[in-house]
């Protein structure tokens, strides 16, 4: 029998957990960005402050900005958004901006004036081209599901045991995929009952100390396992950490988020059977992976052209200890949520049954 893939891990080197007066203007809109599920194509500027941040934040999407075949991939990224760019919208951009290394286009999207502003919409049209042709090599590889959410658990539950070792504020964390009868119920439950509409078949809930501690353990993993611009958009809740009111009660937070860009804040729940006083904060991300040197060898000579890495979409739960304690209470417990969720299936169950059988009963002539 064949050895299981194993992928390569980048970053490789793991960043301390900050404090709150430690995050920079990048950290702080790194947050933001989780917990309102935004999308990082609408961002405005970067807020990198050295080459060593920009090679960290390559890191994070899973390339190694010291290799040459990564650095070859880049460039190729970069010739391809420049292409569409000029030919779809007549864009002239400088030759100091299309010359750049992708180490240099961050650090210009940093800044100020023309050159930020060519930088920042290279960059845009790279984070899409990048996911499309890494979803199309996801797709040429002999590489199953189950495989691809086994490779990002050995990532999760590597990282996260670390975490524990070393003490970080975590008093609970599970991890696990979503069983069929789940996924039945799930989509029974949802108008828009197909299997696509379920971004939660694996997932992994991390619950911290106190709520001082979500921003830092967020910003953890946007460092040490996925990178933030791969937060789905729109798939975020945050019913735990009012945004604004949270920064402005925190004098460090206070003076970076008064350089942030708007934000809407305070996102409500949209499942119809969390009670109302039901707390969480959860997000979608496509984990980035290096795809195992193995299975690239053996692909197409054209889909080794769209580079050595893909992603594996799954969910993350974080919420603070006592938020927690409070959610197992009365109608914002699990099993009140669960209860309701299957009496609605088996009302949207009963009743699409007997339309059916009305509509198959013989009318008289």
């Amino acid at each position: 029998m064949p050895p299981r893939p194993t992928a390569l891990v980048f970053p490789s080197r793991l960043t301390a957990l900050k404090r709150l007066s430690d995050l920079s203007l990048m950290d702080l809109e790194s947050v933001r960005l989780i917990l309102e599920g935004q999308s990082v194509v609408d961002w405005q500027r970067l807020h990198l402050e050295t080459d060593d941040e920009a090679a960290r934040f390559l890191e994070t999407n899973a390339f190694d900005p010291t290799g040459a075949d990564d650095n070859r991939r880049l460039d190729a990224i970069k010739t391809s958004a420049i292409d569409y760019l000029r030919w779809q919208f007549e864009l002239a951009i400088p030759r100091a901006v299309a010359d750049a290394s992708v180490v240099g286009l961050l650090r210009m999207a940093s800044t100020k004036g023309n050159r930020q502003l060519s930088a920042c919409t290279i960059l845009k049209a790279m984070h899409i081209i990048h996911h499309v042709e890494a979803r199309e090599l996801q797709y040429s590889l002999a590489l199953s599901d189950l495989e691809l959410f086994r490779l990002i658990e050995e990532r999760v539950y590597r990282l996260v045991g670390q975490m524990l070792a070393e003490g970080l504020p975590i008093t609970e964390f599970v991890g696990g995929r979503k069983r069929r009868a789940s996924i039945y119920t799930k989509l029974l439950s949802k108008r828009e009952a197909h299997a696509s509409a379920i971004y939660d078949k694996q997932r992994f809930r991390i619950v911290t100390r106190s709520k001082d501690d979500i921003f830092p353990i967020l910003l953890y993993l946007t460092h040490n396992l996925f990178a933030f611009n791969y937060v789905v958009p729109g798939e975020s809740i945050n019913t735990v950490v009012h945004f604004r009111s949270y920064c402005d009660a925190h004098p460090h937070l206070a003076q970076l988020a008064r350089r942030s860009m708007p934000t809407d804040d305070f996102t409500l729940s949209d499942n119809r059977f969390s009670a109302t006083d039901y707390r969480i904060i959860h997000f979608v991300v496509d984990v980035p992976v290096r795809v195992p040197p193995a299975l690239l060898e053996a692909a197409s000579p054209e889909a080794r052209s769209l580079g050595p890495v893909i992603f594996g979409m799954c969910e993350f739960q974080i919420i603070d200890r006592e938020t927690e304690e409070a959610n197992e209470k009365g109608d914002a417990s699990h099993a009140s949520y669960k209860k309701r969720q299957r009496d609605a299936v088996m009302r949207r169950l009963l009743l699409e049954g007997a339309r059916s059988s009305r509509a198959r009963r013989p009318t008289r002539s």
